[in-house]
């Protein structure tokens, strides 16, 4: 069932509530979202958007409803909701999931897991779980191979400030990682070691 992209034409922050709770599939494994962080692009010095377009964000900026996914530290990928109108960067970064459907093939994928609350623990195992690659960056989550299912809107959650973001885009200026409650696939809060830009 196809998702009504207009939801997320909206900024990142008003779509936390509908994507946390939301399943995603691709690859023949689903999972439920339990943790996002919001990059809002121009405004957002944390943002990979902050300077504006590149080759490489050019799917941040629109149209919303597809992927951005990107390296991180030149070794694992992360991937993001583009959220917004077209042409204002704003991405929902998915940190964390649960895996409700094809759980043999996400164990697979992640065989270092120790247990299944541990596969989509982490923007990193999130992608691997899913086997989403740098080569999805740009694609439609309403076509084939993803489904993505929208929550009625996550009636409680928590906020606190972005993973791993130092600078002027970290801190508790930007409480801006949203999470669900007592969810075991929510990662675990790290702060930044070394200044660096993140989505």
């Amino acid at each position: 069932m196809s998702f009504d992209r207009t939801l997320l034409q909206r900024s990142a922050l008003e779509v936390v509530p509908l994507l946390l709770g939301a399943v995603l599939t691709r690859g023949g494994v689903s999972l439920r979202v339990t943790e996002v962080e919001a990059y809002l692009g121009a405004v957002d010095p944390g943002s990979h958007a902050f300077r504006g377009l590149t080759p490489r964000t050019a799917p941040m900026f629109g149209p919303a409803g597809h992927v951005y996914a990107y390296f991180s530290y030149g070794m694992h990928v992360c991937a993001n909701v583009v959220c917004g109108p077209e042409g204002e960067a704003s991405a929902l970064l998915l940190r964390g999931g649960e895996i409700v459907d094809g759980l043999p093939v996400a164990r697979m994928r992640r065989p270092t897991s120790r247990k299944d609350s541990d596969l989509a623990q982490g923007p990193a195992r999130l992608t691997k779980a899913l086997g989403i690659t740098l080569l999805d960056s740009g694609a439609d989550l309403a076509a084939e191979p993803f489904e993505l299912t929208l929550s009625g809107g996550a009636a409680t959650f928590l906020t606190g400030p972005r993973t791993g973001v130092s600078g002027a885009g970290g801190g508790t200026e930007f409480p801006w990682r949203f999470w669900l409650p007592g969810e075991a696939s929510v990662s675990t809060y790290r702060k930044s070691a070394a200044p660096h830009r993140a989505r």
